[in-house]
């Protein structure tokens, strides 16, 4: 027996060695070579490219071509996979990476649907002819990288689903694959189609267009200022008329609605998707910083995962020449050429998302293959694709679009809806769902990302702006010679004023049987806002709204609510007051800034409620000499944000589709802040208790009670125990392997380690949560954080979400993650001698036969 026994040890041990030798073999092999001398045909010169110690990488190159190969090279090495995947999610070929996966086939029915992959390849023969070079040769650089490799030891991630489905091995890259890239960028950026659907959605339970409209109050300029407060024109402000005789309860519309609901919610979002999906910008003039020139930041606040969505990359040529022209370090995207927020030797800039209303729904009317328009029947544009899925059947889709776009109402099917005809005197016997969308109509977005990357000034930068056609972007600028601006770039489309019972302003869906609803065009870039030197000295660009209403062209009726733009520009007014002048340090730390508005508008009212149970006043009491911060150590931040949580579920709850619950966003502090002053409003009565009315303290009361119950549920009874941060975790995960069903060891390889964080919803901070799910984790923050001293561009600072790999088993998978959990940012070399004094790595890429 002991025998038995020893040779049974034995076995197990060396079945344990084996397991974590081709675990480890698995995991390290795809692990790049970042020193030494390889070889990189097409190259035409030699090709320097050095590392720092977090692995962020400065190619040096003698021209443009060898340059943006060397990047997709350098690119294919750190993160192909999540290069791959997305041109997969992109294509509508996820199924053929992962698999007859549901979620994946819906996703490629959908994005088939709306055509991102063909509209790139449209674009292609509308770039300039160098974009089209730069293009190609980050392609070539990417393929070369790819020659006689198989999967395995390209990313441990081919490997792993090869157990599951069969895995081909990865196509060339293709030019228009960095193109698909980028609407996959604008389709998470696109602003408010969602609120338009809510809007329509939610009146099928209040039939009262009314109260629809006061869950989206109007943007309150009088309290935020917008980003533009000074001179404009009045022009195409489109007036908003009444949607009463618009029956949009109607079973074959609201059918409609809701399965184009469903569908887009199948597409992936690669960048991030809700209302937590913006960005902080602002730049200060010279005369208030202490380097006597402007200081820029920017963070955009997007998903989170890992790796996370950026890369960090320093771009340069040998010598800079109109036929080199670049020099330039920032942050670029895995798959696309160049950098997209960062800065050059003369100017740095950031982006926002603008919140632009791009995207209409249009209702049509649709008989035997046509749809009704001014009484005439105009024929569908129909054709069929293919999704392959790996491992299984093949999926046949029949698209179908009408002159406003595809149809996304029959993509995927309801179950439990059954179609209802429409009236007997409507033109047409059931309803459809068009989407109309900006970046369906090809552009030129690639040409922009260069013409950026060499801008010297603020013609530079309109010029690209005017070519910067999806996702509409807030751009703000500072250069070396003291010029600091803002410029609204974006196809913007021009909705021509109807007096008539649909709202025109974008706001609802628009009855596509009517051409008086269709676009009119685009705005001219030359009308687009813009600023240089502002006399206060500063310009704050965070998703508010551009200008006041009535000022410019019309962009949008859906903006952020403006609650860290002006928490921005409050501080940084006072700074300028006490005249101790801004530096780098400075401004990363109000990057981190946790200071609630969530609290200063419900707290004092909270602080009214009187509760008789000593135990839940003690939750309560928590709140009196709270500063408002949502730091992670607070304990009465952690309450408040469940009271917070628990005043929306109770609200609401009653009265919203499935779907679209208040997810505690900038949106609902303004819609609360409202309806505090009217403590007997219609939305605080529970319809779900007959007989009883309701109203704001009684709601009040039971969320502070349900809230000091559910953290000792969670936490503990003992108060002194909470911590925002135990439930407000950061946790990237892996986009494919990342989920629930995958093994833990794999689990905990893939996704970082979750990280405790402060800050939340519409703060500075901007940690968003989702309140309508029950948790507290964070679903989007600041993907990186920048601070630019255009005095001294070596003093500047930058972190990224997790780091510059995509290899699970590289150090630098996110070894930025802990100090971007902290606040804290890494110096950002940018002259030669400061970036090879930073080197760690050297490598050199030669041409074939040297």
């Amino acid at each position: 027996m002991r025998a038995v026994l020893v040779v049974l040890a034995v076995v197990v041990v060396l079945a344990l060695l084996v397991t974590t030798l081709v675990g480890t073999l698995v995991v390290r092999r795809p692990l790049p070579d970042v020193q030494g001398t390889q070889t990189l045909a097409g190259l035409g010169a030699e090709v320097e490219v050095t590392r720092d110690a977090r692995g962020v990488p400065t190619i040096v190159a003698a021209t443009s071509s060898d340059l943006f190969m060397a990047q997709g090279y350098v690119a294919a090495q750190d993160r192909f996979f999540e290069m791959d995947y997305r041109r997969h999610v992109t294509s509508g070929r996820l199924a053929e990476l992962v698999g007859a996966d549901e979620t994946a086939v819906a996703a490629d029915k959908v994005v088939r649907t709306l055509g991102w992959r063909r509209v790139a390849e449209q674009e292609w023969d509308l770039l300039a002819p160098e974009t089209r070079q730069y293009l190609q040769a980050y392609a070539d650089g990417v393929n070369a990288y790819l020659e006689d490799r198989d999967p395995g030891a390209i990313a441990m991630e081919y490997t792993v689903l090869g157990l599951r489905v069969p895995q081909k091995a990865p196509e060339a890259w293709d030019p228009v694959d960095s193109l698909a890239w980028l609407k996959a960028m604008a389709w998470d950026l696109r602003a408010n189609y969602d609120r338009e659907l809510s809007r329509a959605m939610t009146y099928r339970f209040v039939q009262d267009v009314a109260r629809v409209e006061e869950l989206f109050p109007p943007y309150p300029q009088d309290r935020n200022l917008p980003i533009v407060t000074g001179d404009g024109v009045a022009t195409d402000v489109v007036p908003t008329s009444s949607a009463a005789e618009l029956d949009l309860s109607g079973e074959a519309l609201q059918d409609a609605l809701a399965s184009a609901d469903r569908a887009l919610a199948a597409v992936p979002h690669l960048v991030g998707d809700g209302d937590g999906i913006g960005s902080n910008s602002w730049v200060v003039a010279g005369e208030h910083t202490a380097s006597g020139s402007p200081i820029l930041a920017n963070d955009p606040h997007l998903g989170i995962s890992a790796p996370g969505i950026w890369s960090q990359v320093g771009l340069r040529c040998a010598e800079v020449s109109p036929e080199c022209p670049f020099d330039a370090s920032g942050f670029s995207l895995a798959g696309l050429p160049g950098v997209l927020i960062g800065h050059n030797g003369s100017l740095a800039w950031g982006l926002t998302n603008m919140g632009a209303d791009v995207t209409d729904f249009f209702l049509e009317r649709v008989e035997d293959g046509q749809a009704v328009v001014d009484g005439e029947r105009i024929p569908l544009e129909v054709r069929t694709e293919t999704v392959e899925v790996a491992g299984a059947a093949d999926v046949e889709l029949e698209i179908r679009s009408t002159r406003h776009g595809p149809i996304v109402s029959d993509v995927i099917d309801l179950p439990d809806v059954k179609r209802a005809p429409v009236p007997e005197d409507a033109p047409g016997l059931r309803f459809e769902v068009a989407l109309s969308w900006t970046a369906l109509t090809p552009g030129r977005t690639g040409d922009a990302v260069f013409a950026m990357m060499t801008a010297q000034d603020a013609d530079d930068v309109a010029a690209a702006a005017a070519i910067f056609d999806v996702p509409a972007q807030n751009i703000v600028f500072a250069t070396t010679d003291g010029h600091i601006g803002y410029q609204a770039p974006g196809r913007i489309p021009v909705r021509g004023a109807v007096a008539g019972p649909v709202p025109s302003d974008g706001t609802w869906p628009r009855p596509g049987w009517d051409s008086r609803y269709d676009w009119q065009g685009w705005v001219d870039p030359a009308d687009m806002p813009r600023v240089l030197d502002p006399a206060e000295g500063f310009v704050v660009a965070a998703n508010q709204a551009v200008t006041p209403v009535g000022v410019g062209p019309f962009l949008a009726e859906d903006f952020d609510y403006g609650y860290r733009s002006q928490r921005i520009r409050d501080l940084l007014t006072e700074r300028i007051a006490s005249g101790a002048p801004l530096d780098v340090a400075a401004t990363a730390e109000l990057q981190t800034d946790e200071h609630s508005p969530y609290a200063q508008a419900l707290v004092p009212a909270l602080l009214e409620v009187d509760l008789d149970d000593p135990f839940d006043r003690a939750g309560q009491d928590l709140l009196r000499d709270w500063d408002h911060v949502m730091d992670a150590d607070s304990a009465a931040a952690m309450y408040f944000a469940a009271v917070w949580a628990s005043v929306l579920e109770l609200t609401f709850a009653d009265d919203l589709p499935d779907g679209h619950a208040p997810t505690g966003d900038s949106r609902w502090v303004e819609v609360i802040r409202g309806m505090l002053e009217n403590p007997t409003s219609a939305w605080w009565d529970d319809r779900s208790t007959p007989g009883v009315v309701e109203g704001r303290d009684d709601v009040l009361a039971r969320a502070l009670v349900s809230a000091r119950t559910q953290l000792t549920a969670q936490i503990s009874s003992r108060t002194d125990d909470w911590a925002w941060g135990l439930l407000h975790t950061a946790a990237p995960r892996h986009p494919v392997l990342g989920g629930d069903g995958v093994p833990a060891v794999l689990h905990r390889l893939v996704n970082s380690v979750p990280q405790q964080v402060g800050g939340g919803s519409a703060v500075v901070s901007a940690t968003g949560w989702d309140a309508s799910t029950g948790s507290y984790e964070v679903t989007s923050a600041p993907s990186m954080r920048m601070v630019v001293d255009l005095g001294d561009l070596d003093s500047s600072t930058w972190v990224n979400l997790t780091g510059t790999s995509g290899h699970p088993a590289s150090k630098h998978y996110d070894d930025q993650f802990e100090a971007w959990a902290q606040g804290r940012q890494f110096p950002w070399p940018f002259s030669e001698a400061a970036v090879r004094a930073d080197a760690v790595d050297r490598q050199t890429l030669v041409p074939a036969g040297d």
